[in-house]
């Protein structure tokens, strides 16, 4: 199936003309993609820098789903980026670090964000926004990132928009026939992080422990110092290393 993909020089963002296309009654397969962001988001209502020459596209598709199944979904997102950088560059290696970033070299390298809400004539519409760094990359102490371009990579932004809507419809696909357990599968295979210690920063707290899995339901298991273990829904979760001993 060939995917529908719309172009536009400027945007104020891609998920909020999908937002506007769901609101009329679009129901996709619908990708848009801009040169450029005026006010490009990234979660919990982060700016996200919009240099020209980077990849910013968001998939609006109509699900029969509740909001809470749909949300799995970020993490075919991200397969989705991990699938484009190894088709582009094989020997970059991209990791998945919780809950829906890419890291190549360890470095932030794409942002994620799913917008939903209930569709005019029925089901959710789902906004699958991707914004991938391909020339430039924000400097960003906390959290480092990095671009294909900073790996000898080059790669336009139309050609990756198309590669990378093949890609995320691949696992819809896998994700409608079969559930999330081969996304599951696929994305722990990835994990960067996986049997080390991190902490979790919450709404309320601070929690620290090891990530010991992605459980079905997408939270990200901890194990506590004291034998307990905690499910983390959501927060951002930074690693310092591996376990020794």
């Amino acid at each position: 199936m060939t995917l529908r993909i719309e172009h536009f020089s400027e945007l104020d963002s891609t998920n909020e003309e999908a937002r506007r296309r769901a609101s009329d009654g679009e129901r996709g397969p619908l990708w848009l993609r801009a040169d450029r962001q005026g006010a490009g988001r990234g979660r919990r209502g982060r700016a996200w820098v919009s240099e020209p020459g980077n990849l910013f596209i968001t998939g609006l598709y109509v699900l029969d789903r509740s909001a809470g199944e749909a949300a799995k979904l970020s993490f075919a997102a991200a397969l989705s980026v991990a699938d484009l950088i190894e088709e582009a560059a094989p020997g970059l290696g991209p990791r998945l670090k919780w809950p829906n970033d890419v890291l190549v070299g360890g470095k932030k390298i794409c942002g994620i964000l799913l917008e939903s809400g209930s569709a005019p004539g029925g089901g959710l519409w789902l906004a699958v926004g991707i914004g991938v760094n391909l020339a430039h990359h924000p400097d960003d102490a906390e959290r480092p990132a990095t671009s294909l371009a900073a790996h000898g990579v080059q790669l336009e932004p139309a050609h990756a928009g198309e590669r990378l809507a093949h890609h995320f419809d691949t696992w819809l696909s896998r994700w409608q026939t079969s559930g999330f357990a081969p996304i599951r599968d696929a994305w722990l295979a990835r994990a960067h992080g996986l049997g080390e210690r991190c902490t979790a920063r919450l709404e309320t707290e601070t929690v620290e422990g090891i990530f010991a899995d992605l459980m079905p339901d997408g939270a990200l298991r901890l194990d506590l110092a004291d034998g307990t273990r905690r499910l983390i829904s959501a927060g951002d979760v930074f690693f310092s290393g591996p376990v020794k001993g």
